[in-house]
């Protein structure tokens, strides 16, 4: 299933964390798809930043201010009316929860239920899509994928945030907009989990692909944590066009998506870290030097495996780029950025490819 663009057209969307990697895409697509947008973020969180080399904020109306802060939120809610909500603001970084468990817990557990009192209390929105994480799910190391019925849990703190967080929503979900209710209030509330996001522009600390790319353009020694360790790899255009197709669907009938959903790649594509290395080795067509990172650290799960059937067939939703495609594709980003091309036209380019995919 395709995007509709004339769905989209005029259509009021607020993101929550617009500032951030997928943030940033997301908002880029949309402006495209030509929405009224606005953005609410607390701050701008790398540099480089995508969201300033993308200039989102001149097309958009880009507001500053904590999801932590309810009165702030609830007030551009009341203001701009937004029919659809993307809640993707949150601390997400496993590394930095274990430095910061408290930011960690108010951010991604009370940010959430800040989201949806505000959207209790104006009865503004029709639809709200809070994206959570597939590390949200206890784990027990296994190959088999996991579905969206498999228990909750989550070992360090972001990933038990993201477990707690999605107990909010499904708490909000049947108390305050449960579907036996839709005719009443009108709105649905999904929660989407998705797998380890790849592209261009990600500049965030201790994940793999910015600390590769930044080793690469800075010459030096790229330091890797786990590199046997298995991840549903996915380009960020996929959960993205996800998490649209999904909007499009709860906007149609509320009380039949109104849910979590799965958006990961498909069950052969998950590899190792050590894999994905030797394919951007491959298309650089330059050989990357790294060790392992033996500092102390806290634990990481060495397997995370996705099943995402319920969206392919209840959604028409699949995964489009192949893993190999999704790095040569991320390759191509920071090489033209490092040719400094016009950051904006490269994921234009790259948007309006997946556009055409079948």
């Amino acid at each position: 299933m395709a995007i509709n663009p004339n769905f989209w057209k005029g259509k009021k969307v607020l993101v929550t964390g617009h500032t951030g990697f997928k943030g940033s895409w997301l908002s880029l697509w949309l402006q495209h798809l030509d929405v009224e947008l606005v953005g609410f973020s607390n701050s701008v969180p790398t540099n480089p930043s995508l969201f300033e080399e993308l200039k989102n904020q001149e097309y958009m109306t880009s507001v500053n201010g904590d999801i932590r802060n309810y009165d702030d939120l609830k007030n551009v809610i009341s203001e701009f009316k937004p029919e659809i909500i993307f809640h993707l603001a949150a601390q997400s970084l496993v590394h930095h929860s274990y430095q910061n468990p408290l930011e960690t817990y108010s951010t991604n557990v009370m940010g959430t239920v800040n989201v949806l009192e505000a959207v209790r209390e104006t009865n503004i929105p029709k639809i709200v899509i809070n994206v959570t994480s597939d590390k949200c799910y206890k784990n027990i190391e296994s190959s088999k994928g996991k579905t969206e019925l498999d228990e909750l849990g989550g070992y360090d703190p972001y990933s038990n945030s993201k477990a707690c967080a999605e107990l909010a929503i499904d708490s909000y979900r049947n108390s305050f907009f449960n579907i036996s209710e839709f005719s009443r209030h009108g709105i649905a509330i999904s929660s989407v989990r998705a797998g380890n996001v790849i592209g261009g522009g990600d500049w965030a600390e201790n994940r793999l692909i910015p600390d590769i790319f930044k080793g690469i353009i800075n010459n030096n020694k790229i330091k890797i944590r786990n590199p046997g360790s298995i991840r549903p790899w996915q380009h960020v255009l996929d959960p993205l066009n996800g998490y649209m197709i999904l909007a499009e669907k709860l906007w149609e009938d509320g009380p039949k998506f109104s849910e979590a959903w799965n958006f990961g790649p498909t069950n052969d594509e998950p590899k190792t870290v050590t894999w994905i290395l030797d394919k951007i080795s491959q298309y650089w067509q330059k050989e990357i030097k790294f060790s392992e990172d033996n500092g102390k650290r806290g634990h990481e799960s060495n397997t995370l495996i996705l099943n995402s059937e319920k969206a392919r067939l209840q959604l028409g939703w699949k995964s489009k780029i192949k893993i190999e495609l999704g790095i040569k594709l991320v390759v191509d980003w920071y090489k033209q950025y490092k040719q400094k091309k016009n950051v904006k036209e490269i994921c234009l380019e790259q948007i309006k490819m997946f556009e055409k995919m079948e």
